[in-house]
């Protein structure tokens, strides 16, 4: 969401277009930075929670000027990370558009967005205990270390 505000600032208004777009990705990489949103370390293509996310915005805020933003640099990022034959996924993962839609509902505070994500990790969890219970699974229980074996461990004791 951070680099999608200020990629809009430093549009200084125009629309954004798969051009634009193009030769801003190109000029943040030649620049040395990053452009986030974009890759995962497992999927080799778009993240499915990232399709789920742009159908709904697509729905629910298609004149969301942030969102109009990010469905332009899903267009145009992906050409620009390929062509540089580093990148081994340039498709959007789920932090691509999950700020904008946060963001367009109220949660504006985006160093919570991280918290968010792992409370949604959370309840999955958690339900993965439900249906062991129901199953009749036995109780997981890991070893319990305290911080003096764990640093034997790190030392290679």
């Amino acid at each position: 969401l951070r680099w999608l505000k200020e990629t809009q600032k430093n549009l200084g208004g125009k629309e954004p277009t798969v051009d634009i777009l193009t030769q801003y990705a190109k000029d943040t990489l030649a620049s040395g930075k990053v452009i986030p949103g974009f890759g995962h370390g497992v999927l080799r293509k778009t993240d499915p929670r990232y399709v789920i996310l742009r159908d709904f915005a697509k729905e629910h805020l298609p004149e969301d000027d942030l969102f109009k933003l990010a469905n332009v640099c899903y267009e145009a990022i992906p050409p620009v990370l390929q062509a540089t034959g580093k990148v081994k996924n340039p498709w959007p993962n789920v932090d691509a558009l999950s700020g904008t839609c946060m963001q367009y509902y109220g949660l504006t505070q985006e160093d919570y967005y991280t918290s968010v994500f792992a409370v949604s990790r959370a309840v999955g969890c958690v339900a993965n205990l439900v249906w062991s219970r129901k199953m009749g699974l036995p109780i997981e229980r890991p070893k319990s270390m305290d911080l003096d074996a764990l640093e034997a461990i790190a030392k290679g004791k």
